[in-house]
């Protein structure tokens, strides 16, 4: 194991013996289009929200032109309805686990014998959130447009149901109230509230949609051919909604605590995920869900996982361990699945982060170089975790915070890549320092990826 001193001189090593590591100065920033290009606010999660709402705009100028969905007859609500249900379909879709680890598979497919700069945009895949985020947004407004439209049409006496439009305006209130609480700034400040509007106002919105469908069908039995699409899709979306909840179940768990900060719990119930995915559990499988990186060991059944204390739910089962915890859906594939894409990778880590990471580490698809910022490692995490890591990974960096204090995670980065010679860095840390690290390296001509939180 390796250690650099927050001066940038030797320092010794904090928790087993080997070699002290110097720093390598960071390169400077690279052209100027690179770094307008990587900024936080263009990145790739932003650009597919642009291209899904890009389309969308470029679908309204066709019918308002030459599709003339307003200005010929009858208006076209039909038309409208469809461009609604795309891009909730989209939406709905893109988030869906089997889909998930479709896309992922799909992008770790090419060989590491590609160009760099594919493999580099490939290894993006993880802002499919974005496509969920655009997909919602602009459903949301074909659907202002639809009910604009139908009470429009109403007026003018054509034939739009009264029922139709009182649960068009409650659904267009309940979508505009789960947009506003998907908004980055309030999911932050209230996650819970926001996971249980989605949760209990999507299952909502979709019972809406089937029930704005029947009366639809009801008043005009003639359209049963133009809405059996409609009526596919929508028992579509309502197996993908379910398809987790029916793999609803209750195990056992066994629970270790190194510390009063960290619970390490033990699965051993018939299943043994795929390196590099991530469970959801709950103690109250109706209001807030909790995912954790799998770590499971090569050649044993069952998985860990490692839960820090990092608020009231963390902080409640770490102090009150349960005996057995609700698990549902798929397990799904996380970001550093990107790790194959590439010839060799350094994972920065901080804290429980390290959770995500060891899997990989363990599972040696790809040569790896770890770097490990935490207060306390054996201490906090216990020796057996800590002696199991090193013993994956002699040449590790593993900076003590209580010791050396928080280090620049950039430096340490960069020194690592330069030093191995890998051709990605993968960040397993807090949103502010995983942004520090990705932009930092992106902009110097270093692909690095790290976990989102826009979609």
């Amino acid at each position: 194991m390796s250690v650099i001193s927050p001066a940038g001189t030797p320092a010794a090593p904090a928790a087993a013996d080997g070699p002290s590591l110097t720093p390598v100065p960071l390169p400077p920033p690279t052209s100027l289009p690179r770094r307008i290009l990587k900024h936080p606010r263009l990145m790739h999660h932003h650009r597919l929200v642009a291209l899904v709402l890009t389309a969308n705009l470029a679908l309204l100028g066709h019918a308002l032109t030459h599709g003339g969905w307003w200005s010929t007859g009858p208006i076209n609500l039909t038309a409208i309805s469809n461009m609604v249900l795309a891009n909730f379909t989209l939406a709905i879709l893109i988030r869906q686990q089997y889909v998930i680890n479709l896309l992922f598979w799909l992008a770790t497919r090419a060989p590491t014998w590609w160009p760099l700069k594919i493999r580099w945009t490939l290894a993006k895949v993880y802002h499919f959130g974005g496509l969920h985020v655009g997909g919602a947004l602009a459903g949301t407004l074909w659907f202002l447009v639809l009910v604009g439209s139908a009470t429009s049409a109403a007026y003018r006496g054509e034939p739009v149901p009264d029922g139709f439009l009182v649960v068009s305006y409650l659904l267009l209130v309940l979508l505009a109230v789960i947009v506003t609480t998907a908004r980055p700034s309030y999911r932050a400040r209230h996650h819970d509230r926001f996971e249980r509007m989605h949760r209990f106002g999507g299952w909502a919105a979709l019972a809406l949609f089937w029930a704005q469908t029947v009366l639809a069908v009801r008043a005009d039995p003639d359209r049963i051919p133009s809405t059996a699409p409609q009526i596919w899709v929508l028992a579509l979306l309502t197996t993908s909604v379910a398809l987790p909840w029916l793999r609803l179940r209750r195990v056992p768990v066994e629970i270790t605590r190194p510390s009063s900060h960290v619970a390490v719990v033990r699965f051993d119930h018939g299943v043994t995920p795929f390196a590099g995915s991530s469970t959801a559990i709950s103690r109250r499988p109706l209001w807030e869900w909790h995912s954790f990186a799998n770590v499971p060991t090569p050649g044993e059944s069952g998985f860990r996982l490692t839960i820090s204390r990092a608020g009231d739910w963390t902080g409640s089962f770490i102090d009150d361990t349960p005996s057995h915890v609700w698990v549902k859906g798929i397990t799904t594939a996380g970001v550093a699945n990107i790790e194959t894409l590439f010839t060799k990778v350094v994972y920065v880590a901080t804290g429980s982060g390290i959770g995500p990471v060891l899997p990989h580490l363990l599972a040696h698809k790809v040569p790896s170089r770890l770097v490990w910022a935490t207060r306390s490692p054996r201490a906090t995490y216990g020796d057996a975790l800590v002696d199991e890591i090193l013993a994956d990974q002699p040449d590790a960096i593993v900076w003590d915070t209580a010791e050396h204090g928080k280090p620049d995670m950039v430096q340490l980065a960069y020194t690592a890549y330069a030093a191995s010679g890998a051709e990605a860095v993968i960040c397993i840390s807090n949103k502010k320092l995983t942004w520090q690290v990705v932009h930092g390296l992106e902009r110097r001509g270093i692909p690095a990826y790290g976990a989102i939180w826009d979609s």
